[in-house]
């Protein structure tokens, strides 16, 4: 029987994108902050990572080091202030990409699990731009799974840390909750989780 191609109704496959943001790389940086990859930009408040407004990064850091949740927040138009936000990683050596370079968004929305990784991210090339990081933060399981793919680190539990070896550097991976509002955990629980990290690294919070 002959196949009329007119009759195929089979879904056509998710488009592939590409990563629409410069890794954020502070030469001094001694943290690189990595995340899975950025949601529709529809849902875009600012034009920089976590940029959905609903997401939690950005007050989790507000209320670590200001004790004001909504210190990146301009809560009248509803976005981050990537001013500061960018103001405040440069001061803090603290670096930001995400651990996918190219994606397919199998069901069209923000959510990793039907996030299918098409690329990872090159992070020995990224390395190179940052000679003093030794610390690798993921937020999220799918960022997790990615880097320690690339890596070939045992993914340590969640507010905990790996020592692993890469690119000729000893460094430390630390796996945190997802800062989504999909993740069910109180916003200061999620800070606490994240704080570990600045504490062993002697660096001051709030």
């Amino acid at each position: 029987m002959q196949h009329n191609m007119a009759d195929d109704t089979s879904p056509s496959p998710a488009p592939v994108e590409m990563h629409p943001l410069s890794p954020f790389l502070p030469a001094q940086a001694r943290i690189l902050l990595l995340g899975s990859f950025p949601p529709p930009r529809k849902r875009w408040s600012m034009e920089f990572f976590y940029p959905n407004f609903t997401n939690d990064m950005w007050r989790i850091f507000g209320l670590l080091f200001f004790n004001d949740k909504d210190h990146f927040v301009d809560t009248e138009h509803k976005r981050f202030r990537r001013e500061a936000i960018e103001n405040f990683l440069q001061e803090q050596g603290i670096a930001v990409s995400d651990t996918v370079a190219v994606a397919r968004r199998l069901n069209g929305n923000a959510s990793d699990l039907t996030l299918e990784v098409v690329e990872s991210l090159d992070l020995a090339r990224m390395l190179d731009r940052l000679p003093y990081c030794h610390t690798l933060v993921t937020t999220g399981q799918k960022a997790t799974d990615t880097l320690c793919a690339i890596t070939g680190a045992t993914p340590p539990p969640i507010g905990q840390y790996a020592s692993l070896t890469y690119h000729g550097r000893s460094m430390r991976l630390y796996r945190m909750p997802s800062t989504s509002r999909a993740y069910p955990k109180p916003l200061a629980e999620k800070a606490a989780v994240y704080r570990t990290i600045f504490q062993d690294l002697t660096i001051q919070t709030y």
